[in-house]
């Protein structure tokens, strides 16, 4: 194995965790994002761990932790009722393998990218394809 090899071998084990933080949409938008990501990754959102309306004005917004280290195969498109805003943190690695994988699904806009030394957080915009 080489250099490069071992680093991303290195940042697959290390950074394969991701935050996912859903906002500005309806809980059935919300559940729908969040079977992809079940789909495809390892999250610590249960199928029965449903989104749910909050009482209130006050926004809403939804998380889970997905961990992008073995990647499953996504079917194919889903419809959304509305595009849904999804803040994304983690390594660099793990934010583009789930960036790509949510590509299967939805249309995926980068609206925002905030990087820092390890790892960056980036704004995506999901609609249906």
């Amino acid at each position: 194995m080489n250099s490069t090899q071992e680093a991303h071998t290195e940042e697959n084990r290390q950074g394969g965790e991701v935050s996912v933080v859903l906002s500005g949409c309806v809980k059935g938008d919300a559940g729908t994002v969040f079977d992809v990501l079940r789909a495809a990754f390892a999250t610590d959102r249960a199928s029965v761990d449903v989104p749910q309306d909050v009482a209130g004005k006050q926004p809403t917004a939804w998380v889970a932790t997905v961990d992008v280290t073995e990647e499953r195969v996504v079917s194919g498109p889903v419809r959304l009722g509305a595009p849904v805003t999804v803040d994304v943190q983690g390594g660099y690695w793990a934010v583009e393998r789930l960036r790509r994988s949510l590509t299967g699904a939805f249309a995926v806009q980068v609206v925002g990218t905030v990087s820092g030394d390890q790892e960056e957080e980036v704004r995506l915009r999901l609609s249906s394809k």
